[in-house]
């Protein structure tokens, strides 16, 4: 039997000028992330080698990804987020792979996942817990869901 799924319109390092960045800012906290400034989300975006988004059938997106890396031999995904209203659809997937083959030259990869949620998705695809991780806390916040305990 042939897969008939349709794979969502994604677009990789899409011309940045037509992304919607007040929508990219309303989806971060949709998903219980701080507030960003459009125009500061859209700065990271733009230096960033590889960034994805993904969209609706109406044009709207509803997942989007980034790296944050020296261009050769360290790279970190970051702000991996999918719509809550389409988690479960595969978009995760879809952005954390695209993504990935991107990298496949670079001697690490890495990320960071901020809740067992996503740990667990994370294991699904593949990665692994880094024992030899460490961040430096700006914030309460930061202690409390990146910091183990006893730390």
């Amino acid at each position: 039997m042939e897969n008939t799924e349709k794979v969502p319109e994604h677009k990789l390092n899409p011309d940045l000028e037509t992304i919607d960045w007040k929508m990219v800012g309303e989806l971060i906290e949709k998903v219980g992330w701080s507030p960003r400034d459009p125009e500061d989300i859209k700065h990271s975006f733009k230096h960033s080698t590889f960034k994805v988004f993904v969209y609706d059938d109406s044009g709207k997106i509803i997942a989007f990804g980034r790296t944050v890396d020296d261009g050769r031999f360290y790279a970190q995904l970051a702000d991996i987020i999918v719509d809550p209203d389409h988690q479960g659809e595969g978009l995760g997937e879809l952005v954390v792979k695209t993504l990935t083959e991107q990298l496949m030259d670079y001697h690490f990869i890495t990320l960071t996942s901020a809740t067992e949620r996503a740990d667990m998705f994370y294991r699904h695809l593949g990665w692994k817990k880094q024992s030899t991780a460490f961040i430096y806390p700006l914030s309460e916040k930061q202690i409390r869901l990146h910091v183990e305990p006893g730390e």
